[in-house]
């Protein structure tokens, strides 16, 4: 058989997550470092990134300084940043802020709900008309993120028809765009392309974004996966840095640089410089003060000057 056997798209459309999903489970970071992680991701070429999210401080301390991060971000005007919210509230707090493009979490489980927002699935799905309509009035966009979209530390196995729920109230809202997230890094690509593909049949006219955990180490592979179904939203975190405070063995999300070094190799576009990506992520694990999980920042890129050893030792 000659060339390769997998239908994949010409480019993906990066989302980069680690300022905001990354950094929500560490220990707060000064507002100065938070700038200096964001400015080496520009310069890496990442031109669409999840700044920050307007949640509540007490819940989320490393998100307190969600106002300050927003009124720095003029200083890239062309980036598309965005911002977590998780209440209509926070949608406000955003818009204010001067952060327009909004996304909006709601959780498919009710177990997963309640410990994230304290409400149930179908109070927080009732919240979407509102918090589209101000992010429109503003100007922006406002996706719906599906959390626990497969799995719920608490409930279990998630029902595909309560994603059905979520992401058709979604659509009939008027929202840009649905993203299913794999709260706890449990999907594997069957799984992954069954549900896409179900979700695609109901709301055929609004696009569809991934957000996937690594903690099981099978993230790049349901990524893949869904690249050959079509998917080219993709969410990803510089150092595989992130988790959900709020969903009890939920570890970091696919890191970025994995995922750059993935497409590169099979020829598909994401914009990105690796090595200045790397350089990212190192910054990002000094600025977190602890080793991060990604491979590739530990291994390096496979194009780099392997070091040089010393004459006539074995090593």
């Amino acid at each position: 058989m000659s060339g390769f056997p997998l239908s994949l798209p010409a480019a993906i459309n990066l989302r980069e997550v680690g300022p905001r999903d990354g950094l929500q489970i560490e220990k707060p970071i000064p507002t100065a470092d938070k700038l200096r992680l964001l400015e080496s991701l520009v310069a890496a070429g990442l031109r669409r990134i999840e700044a920050t999210a307007f949640v509540s401080p007490r819940a989320v301390p490393a998100m307190a300084d969600a106002e300050k991060v927003a009124a720095e971000l003029h200083r890239w005007p062309e980036i598309e940043w965005s911002a977590l919210v998780a209440s209509p509230r926070g949608a406000v707090r955003a818009i204010n802020a001067g952060i327009a493009n909004v996304e909006y979490v709601v959780s498919a489980a009710d177990g997963h709900s309640q410990a994230n927002v304290r409400r149930s699935t179908r109070e927080a799905t009732d919240a979407i008309p509102e918090i589209a309509a101000a992010v429109r009035k503003a100007g922006g966009r406002c996706e719906v993120i599906v959390a626990t979209a497969w799995d719920c530390p608490f409930d279990g196995p998630t029902k595909p028809a309560r994603v059905h729920e979520v992401v058709e109230h979604a659509q009939e809202s008027g929202v840009d765009r649905v993203c299913l997230a794999d709260t706890i890094g449990t999907a594997t690509p069957r799984r992954i392309v069954e549900l896409v593909e179900s979700v695609r049949e109901r709301v055929a006219s609004t696009p569809i974004g991934l957000h996937m955990h690594n903690t099981r180490g099978a993230g790049l592979a349901g990524i893949l996966a869904a690249m050959q179904v079509g998917i080219v939203d993709i969410d990803a975190s510089v150092g595989g840095l992130g988790g959900c405070p709020f969903a009890p063995g939920a570890s970091g999300n696919v890191a970025t640089e994995e995922l750059v070094y993935l497409c590169q190799d099979m020829a598909v576009e994401t914009g990105v410089n690796l090595g200045l990506l790397l350089r990212a992520a190192a910054a990002a694990e000094i600025a977190v003060g602890r080793t991060l999980p990604s491979n590739l920042l530990k291994a390096g890129d496979r194009a780099r000057v392997p070091p040089r050893r010393p004459a006539g030792r074995l090593v």
